[in-house]
């Protein structure tokens, strides 16, 4: 907890950027009734019945202190998929960058073996020196940034029926430039400081 903490409170670098990262597994459903046209001022009316289109994978990434923001969907929530995402976010989202850190969780896929599993041991050790890696406690969920933006993410774009990857696609790519030119950021204020007072219990006695 407090190696995460610490890592929240460093002054915003964009040479070395702090980035979170984190993946949700999406349900697509469509309607099994058209809905019916609405009328001005009312809400839309749909059926409760729906129709299950398969599941497909969402990752997100979010750099707090600079307001820019990632997301891509994906089929298959494997190591490739992982490893694939963690190369655009160095090639293509910060390819001047001396260092990213990247603080995620511990989902038996985020893992540096992983980009081995994907690429060549060269392409996967530079990829890697690129990298410096944090991981959130088990069941510090409180404390993952990334799972804000999810959370977000569900109530601003996914509190509805999506029934197609494409259309999904289409959706969180418009949200996402929507979250990048607002440059919406996260202010964080639990400190290490903090947890020491008011966690205390959490902490052995001396």
């Amino acid at each position: 907890m407090e190696d995460v903490l610490d890592i929240y409170e460093l002054p915003y670098n964009k040479d070395i950027p702090v980035v979170c990262m984190d993946e949700k597994p999406y349900q697509l459903l469509g309607e099994a009734r058209e809905s019916w046209a609405m009328r001005p001022g009312d809400n839309k009316k749909i059926d409760s019945e729906y129709t299950r289109n398969g599941t497909c994978s969402i990752f997100a990434f979010v750099e707090a202190l600079a307001g820019r923001h990632h997301v891509s969907v994906r089929e298959h929530r494997t190591a490739i998929d992982w490893a694939e995402e963690i190369r655009y976010l160095v090639d293509e989202m910060y390819p001047a960058a001396q260092k990213i850190i990247l603080v995620m969780d511990n989902l038996n896929t985020h893992k540096p073996a992983s980009l081995y599993k994907a690429f060549p041991p060269e392409e996967a050790r530079r990829i890697i020196k690129k990298l410096e890696i944090h991981y959130t406690p088990k069941h510090g969920s409180w404390l993952y940034i990334a799972e804000i933006e999810l959370n977000v993410m569900m109530r601003q774009c996914l509190s509805r029926r999506i029934a197609s990857i494409d259309a999904l696609r289409s959706e969180l790519s418009a949200w996402e430039d929507e979250r990048n030119n607002g440059k919406s950021k996260v202010n964080w204020q639990f400190t290490t400081k903090d947890a020491r007072i008011k966690l205390v219990s959490l902490y052995p006695e001396f």
